[in-house]
């Protein structure tokens, strides 16, 4: 996991924590006071979110507790982990530009690409000028690595 996708789990895990889990547990107090918890929908909507933070906190300190955070500033060379990669599509010569990062920090609107998908797999061990063949669920497609980072 990078510094960044650490920090960010870190800090929705500080938000749950301080201020959705207080507010959950007011709104289900409220909810009792209004009598009757068999039909009190709102009793049971505040039971059900608060599972879902109890859940999601759960999950967050087990992916915080087993994670490995690699700077990518410290490496160098062919596309690995971490790395920036700006790439043209062959066909369209369309350029987009990724970063390979771990599964619970990967965002594709953001440009953060897991790991484990079918581009980054197929990045790995690439250079910069290299030309990489990607089998996707749209089909193939052809890619050229224009540019390698690490920051």
């Amino acid at each position: 996991m990078t510094p960044s996708g650490y920090a960010a789990l870190e800090s929705e895990l500080k938000q749950l924590k301080s201020v959705e889990r207080p507010a959950i547990i007011r709104a289900i107090a409220e909810a009792r006071e209004h009598g009757d918890l068999s039909e009190n929908a709102e009793y049971h909507s505040a039971r059900e979110k608060q599972s879902f933070i109890e859940g999601r906190i759960k999950e967050l300190e087990g992916v915080l507790g087993r994670a490995e955070v690699i700077d990518p500033a410290r490496l160098s060379g062919p596309i690995k982990f971490g790395a920036t990669v700006t790439l043209v599509d062959e066909d369209t010569d369309q350029e987009t530009t990724w970063q390979i990062v771990g599964e619970h920090e990967a965002n594709v609107e953001k440009g953060l690409l897991n790991i484990k998908s079918p581009i980054a797999r197929a990045l790995i061990g690439k250079e910069e000028g290299d030309s990489v063949e990607v089998r996707t669920p749209g089909g193939e497609r052809s890619y050229e690595v224009l540019k390698i980072a690490y920051s």
